[in-house]
């Protein structure tokens, strides 16, 4: 019950929010900066998941029998993993993004420019894509009694090649962004927190990126670290001779991680509207008819006051 019910409510609530992002990136943004580029290509990440989830609230709801055939059983896996990790780099991003636009704001004016955020998005989906690729490999079917089983993992021939694929996909791209994203983020806050002459308009900018910051951490502590903690308990596990009452424990703890790891498809979109200032009064009219006149999203503090000399707007 718990894995259709939680996948369900992620695919409803994340495509409502992640279409409704989508629209406003394309239908009502003129110009764009580097904090929208990987907004958007976020938010792409995000649909192509959330439209895979219906498959899988299916395959749970009838107790865990898959009828779509092995290579629907692999796309479904390569894009929940795709999507994991396109989120852990698009995060990675934006927390450099802002870190070099609040404690380096004169060298962030260079690389922080959009065209650099362009090309960063592509390497991010092509080093996703091609880490990820070896779960098209992996991931099979196997058939028990009259039920068949889409597996996350591999069959037990290359269980040992995959564990140790994981651990590598674990560091390469979770503790090492996650380390990164610490560390920024740290300084960031000492940065915020310490005392400047200013007027309120920069009070509520620190405001705004604290509040950034406490999102994205969130998330990571939230969707993505109890995900890849009960993972890699649950792999090295297997592989050890412990008695079934703790394997059985450990694989509900996981069962009850995935969904969790899923929900940041719900969660990014907070992002965009803390982003800007109108985003969320732009959600109350999504529909088009009168626009809003003017909406700042995905600024980043480029001076160092903190305000932002990069503002993208909506298209009038």
């Amino acid at each position: 019950v718990l894995l259709p019910v939680s996948y369900g409510i992620v695919c409803v609530v994340g495509l409502f929010l992640n279409l409704l992002a989508l629209y406003g990136f394309i239908f009502r943004i003129k110009t764009w900066n580097a904090s929208t580029t990987y907004m958007f290509n976020l938010a792409v990440s995000d649909t192509l998941y959330v439209v895979s989830l219906p498959l899988l609230v299916y395959y749970y709801a009838m107790g865990d029998n898959w009828p779509f055939g092995v290579g629907l059983c692999k796309i479904v896996r390569f894009l929940f993993y795709t999507n994991l990790y396109c989120s852990i780099l698009f995060l990675l991003c934006i927390s450099i993004h802002r870190f070099l636009g609040i404690c380096f704001p004169l060298k962030s004016l260079r690389w922080g420019h959009v065209r650099y955020a362009r090309r960063v998005s592509v390497v991010v989906w092509a080093v996703t894509v091609v880490c990820q690729s070896p779960v098209l490999f992996f991931v099979t079917t196997s058939v028990r009694r009259d039920t068949i089983t889409c597996h996350d993992t591999s069959s037990k021939d290359l269980f040992g090649q995959f564990v140790i694929y994981s651990w590598v996909m674990l560091v390469l791209l979770f503790c090492i962004p996650f380390l990164i994203i610490i560390v920024c983020y740290c300084l960031m806050a000492r940065r915020l927190l310490q005392p400047t002459w200013g007027i309120s308009r920069l009070s509520r900018s620190k405001k705004k990126s604290v509040k950034m910051i406490i999102i994205v951490l969130v998330v990571f502590i939230v969707c993505f670290l109890p995900f890849h903690v009960t993972r890699t308990l649950y792999y090295s596990f297997r592989s050890w001779d412990l008695s079934c009452q703790t394997l059985n424990a450990i694989n509900l703890a996981y069962k009850v991680t995935r969904p969790l790891a899923s929900t940041n498809s719900c969660l990014d979109p907070i992002l965009y509207f803390l982003a800007g200032q109108r985003f969320m009064k732009f959600a109350g009219h999504k529909m088009p008819g009168k626009p809003q006149n003017e909406m700042a999203l995905g600024i980043v503090p480029n001076s160092p006051l903190g305000t932002s000399n990069d503002t993208d707007t909506i298209a009038k």
